[in-house]
């Protein structure tokens, strides 16, 4: 049968005292003078060194981003981009800070950071972020806590989650302090996640490695690693101030005594103990006092440079290792040996080394061939 009104067969006449009117026609779901959202230029690396020289923050973000990055392309960039800054990086005042959790980083940092900042620093910090180990997921919430210092004019403060390897992580955040330093940052920050292995790689990237301790937490050296204790170049008790004054007191000669059963320093400097108050920020200037007064002994005898050179030879052969192990599984008779090897050895029909000395041998192997 066919109708005369395709749209509604409903007002043919065959139907009588059946109408039905025009619908209205639906408005758009997206706003019509919305302009099309445009997708970011990627600027070239000549752009990003130019925009980071002049000291561009935005583009010193960005960069940073690309160095975080684990895309190929994203990395290509970065090396080019670090490789073009290096020149202009190596002038400024590695910070290394770590702590057992709670002992307050994050407050002392702002502390110390304003400090800097008010006597005309230009300040980094690089802040570690502890990550999920479920969910990979990170707070990244060191602005929040450094709520005066992030809208500093002369601080930069860049978060980054430790999920994946602690090394890689490490690594990138090295390669970030020599964008800041070419952006013209005269002082560097790098807090870690608290105490634990984080420290060693952090301590091979800074000039001074700074422990901040709590008073009145019972045994003052009681958990503190014997290995953390030798890597500092001095320690701050935090939290020196109210009903705690004299605990704190107590707690700096007892780490004084300590530092001085340690084996010395290859700088030859005899690290210290400082008490110091991050609310009433008393003790504050006495410890970038302690910092200075350390750069300027280590230069004076050479141990700075010398250690700077140490560093670069220790990330080269830190770079060097991750990549193979990262070239390693991503081979793809590897990928596909992996599971038959685990089998293996969860059978008893091989041990743990063979079958690691079996899967080297294939990957070295194959690429021989």
């Amino acid at each position: 049968m066919h109708y005369k009104n395709n749209d509604h067969p409903e007002n043919d006449p065959l139907y009588k005292g059946l109408s039905v009117n025009e619908g209205v026609q639906s408005a758009p779901m997206v706003n019509p003078y919305k302009q099309p959202s445009r997708k970011r230029r990627q600027f070239t690396a000549a752009e990003f060194v130019a925009g980071i020289l002049e000291g561009n923050i935005s583009m010193l973000s960005q960069a940073v981003t690309l160095v975080e990055s684990s895309l190929p392309e994203h990395q290509l960039i970065a090396q080019e981009v670090i490789e073009k800054c290096l020149p202009y990086a190596g002038n400024a005042v590695r910070l290394g800070i770590t702590g057992v959790p709670g002992a307050g980083k994050s407050t002392f940092i702002e502390a110390l950071g304003m400090h800097l900042v008010r006597n005309k620093h230009k300040l980094a910090v690089l802040a570690i972020d502890p990550s999920s180990e479920r969910s990979k997921g990170s707070i990244l919430g060191d602005k929040t806590r450094m709520e005066e210092l992030s809208v500093a004019k002369n601080a930069f403060i860049r978060p980054s989650p430790s999920a994946g390897s602690l090394g890689g992580v490490a690594r990138k955040t090295r390669e970030s302090i020599i964008l800041c330093e070419a952006a013209g940052f005269d002082t560097i920050f790098v807090e870690t996640v608290g105490v634990g292995q984080s420290e060693t790689s952090v301590h091979s990237m800074v000039d001074f490695f700074l422990l901040i301790q709590l008073a009145g937490t019972g045994d003052e050296l009681q958990g503190i690693k014997r290995g953390i204790m030798e890597m500092a170049d001095g320690i701050a008790i935090n939290k020196c101030d109210g009903t705690n004054v004299d605990k704190a007191r107590v707690a700096k000669s007892q780490y004084q005594n300590a530092l001085h059963l340690f084996p010395p320093h290859d700088s030859g400097w005899s690290p210290e103990a400082i008490t110091c108050s991050s609310v009433e920020l008393n003790g504050i200037p006495e410890v970038w006092d302690m910092v200075e007064r350390y750069v300027k002994f280590v230069k004076s005898n050479d141990y700075f440079e010398f250690k700077r050179n140490s560093q670069s030879k220790y990330w080269m052969y830190e770079t060097i290792n991750e990549q193979l192990k990262a070239n390693f599984y991503q081979n793809v008779e590897i990928q596909q040996a992996l599971s038959d090897s685990e089998r293996r050895v969860l059978s008893n029909e091989v041990s743990s080394f063979i079958a690691a000395k079996n899967l080297l041998d294939k990957y070295f192997g194959g690429m021989n061939d």
